[in-house]
């Protein structure tokens, strides 16, 4: 990366105000070092299962994978990592948080070639800042890890163009690669940037880039079992104008409050990155084509975004603002390029500080803030259940956060399979939900608890689920004695309850 060229800075700067961006950036990093690293949240569903995925033999992967729907590095990552460190929640999580510094760093780089060492410094204070990094820096999942490969491939891409020496195009095959193993929205990134090449006849990059996509091969097999047999079958597919909203509002911190305030200055400044060149203090000037340099990553990140969406769409598929991680590098590029637009050096700090600042409200947010009620279920376990009771999870996807906090010696099934807490099959599932009778799954476990009490697990707002959780405990109220020891609270994202189904006297 070293190596990489630097253009001039593109802004005005008052030489008194220099002093204070170092200020900012040690503030900022400093500050990343407590929001990257610290959440104060159980694990939700997602984490959960993704620690349990890889704590199975490396040999176990693909089977389990298969079942998931989610390509194999950032599992075999984990692996390594909670092998060496463990599998508690800060142990686990540290995988990410070691990623997000190191987006940092590439981030740094990558920027350096559009706006010189100060947009670089800006760049790494607005990801540094951001509440969307903060969140995914304290989640054991592979959001992070494909920021940072973005990132880095931001860089090679372009050295690869400057000079397409053999060991600059191994490096470009490489990250194709690590990117298309760790989230399969890498897919629409790899489409449009071979196209871009296509079009400009960068021919030796083009073939390190198939090289990468090559490398793909042994997976592919997998990949279309996958394809065939998962999905996003809790979600339903929506036309691509709500998600890019959603996208940007994300990328902002979500819908709190802090979140629609910083997208208030984020989104301008998105645009001013994209057409905006400083003229004077007071001045910048419009350019509807794109200004020149930034005009092909501006390009290749809303050609993916939209791309992916309108493809996902059109396969039947559910979206999170978190599959919108493949573009946020860029989205961060143009941001700090936007802010370097504004001459006037004062306005541009006083911007950066409250980006800074509302950046960290949504950090203070991620760090007090509980994602999941399962402590609360577990702790409701540990104080009455006895070993050997039984728990049922209706719907099987609040099993793997519950089990991970509950005690030991408990006999705990999934509706409709009976199967163990520990992982969701997701492969025809709902095909299987729709083939399954809730009033005959209660009469089962009803049976199957016999003399001891029965725990049910359950949640609102599984769409999958629709009734048949509810049909259950209609059905288990009727046979039982019903005793509720944790509601469920809207104000969680994850929010089981439970209930005691005691024998009847």
């Amino acid at each position: 990366m070293p190596d990489t060229p630097a253009r001039a800075s593109i802004a005005l700067d008052d030489e008194r105000l220099k002093r204070v961006y170092p200020a900012l950036v040690a503030a900022v990093v400093a500050g990343a070092a407590v929001f990257f690293t610290w959440t104060r949240s159980d694990m939700w569903l997602d984490e959960a299962l993704s620690v349990n995925i890889a704590r199975l033999p490396l040999g176990d992967l693909r089977a389990a994978l298969e079942r998931d729907g989610a390509p194999p590095l950032y599992y075999a990552l984990l692996h390594v990592w909670t092998g060496a460190f463990g599998d508690g929640d800060l142990a686990a999580r540290s995988l990410s948080s070691t990623f997000a510094f190191g987006a940092l760093v590439a981030t740094w780089f990558a920027a350096r070639r559009f706006g010189g060492s100060r947009m670089a410094w800006i760049a790494v204070v607005v990801t540094a800042a951001n509440p969307y990094m903060m969140r995914y820096a304290t989640e054991a999942r592979m959001y992070v890890v494909e920021i940072a490969l973005v990132a880095c491939g931001i860089v090679v891409v372009y050295r690869a163009l400057d000079r397409p020496a053999m060991g600059r195009l191994a490096l470009v095959g490489l990250v194709t690669a690590l990117l298309v193993y760790t989230q399969y929205w890498a897919f629409y990134l790899v489409g449009v940037v071979g196209l871009v090449l296509v079009v400009t006849r960068r021919w030796p990059v083009v073939v390190a880039v198939g090289a990468g996509v090559l490398a793909f091969a042994p997976w592919l097999p997998t990949f279309l079992s996958q394809r065939e047999h998962t999905g996003t079958p809790w979600g339903d597919p929506v036309l691509p104008g709500t998600p890019i909203g959603e996208t940007f509002l994300g990328f902002s911190g979500g819908e709190e409050q802090e979140g629609w305030l910083l997208l208030l200055v984020l989104f301008p400044m998105l645009v001013l990155g994209v057409f905006g060149r400083a003229v004077d203090e007071r001045r910048v000037e419009l350019d509807l084509r794109a200004v020149p340099e930034i005009r092909w990553p501006a390009f290749v990140g809303a050609a993916t975004l939209v791309g992916g969406l309108s493809l996902s769409y059109l396969a039947g598929q559910a979206f999170e603002p978190r599959y919108s991680a493949i573009v946020f590098p860029f989205f961060v590029l143009l941001v700090a390029r936007g802010l370097m637009t504004l001459g006037d050096a004062r306005v541009r700090v006083a911007l950066l500080a409250l980006v800074v600042a509302l950046g960290w409200l949504g950090g203070v947010r991620n760090v007090t803030e509980q994602r999941t009620q399962a402590g609360q279920v577990a702790a409701a376990l540990h104080a009455n259940a006895r070993p050997g009771d039984l728990v049922v999870y209706c719907p099987d996807q609040l099993g793997p956060a519950v089990h991970r906090l509950g005690p030991a010696g408990l006999d705990e099934v999934t509706y409709p399979a009976l199967e163990s807490p520990v992982f969701v099959d997701w492969r025809d599932y709902e095909q299987r939900l729709r083939a399954s009778d809730p009033n005959t799954f209660a009469t089962e476990v009803h049976s199957r608890a016999g003399e001891r009490p029965l725990w049910y697990v359950s949640g609102p707002g599984y769409p999958t689920h629709m009734g048949a959780c509810e049909a259950i405990a209609e059905a288990l109220g009727r046979a039982r004695e019903r005793v509720f020891h944790v509601i469920p609270d809207e104000d969680f994202f994850e929010k089981p309850g439970l209930v005691e189904f005691r024998p009847r006297q």
